[in-house]
């Protein structure tokens, strides 16, 4: 039997780890961007799911980044 989400150890701990792994899946998908050019526009947490989500700026782009905290992986990107 595994532990639910609750009992996992969260890989993605932080706010500061969530907007790296969002920074580097961003440079990853969109070629031509700098890290000079992301800017953090918001983060948030949601406990229920155990998901954070982070909205970069660059340029005249808007992404939302969300990304599983137990696994810190990058479930989806979306271009807003």
């Amino acid at each position: 039997m595994s532990p639910g989400i609750g009992l996992m150890k969260r890989r993605l701990e932080t706010e500061n780890q969530a907007v790296a792994l969002a920074v580097s899946g961003i440079l990853k998908k969109y070629d031509g961007i700098t890290q000079n050019d992301l800017k953090t526009l918001e983060t948030q947490y949601d406990s229920d799911s155990g998901d954070w989500y982070v909205a970069l700026g660059f340029g005249e782009k808007r992404a939302v980044v969300k990304m599983d905290s137990v696994h810190a992986t990058i479930s989806e990107i979306n271009e807003i």
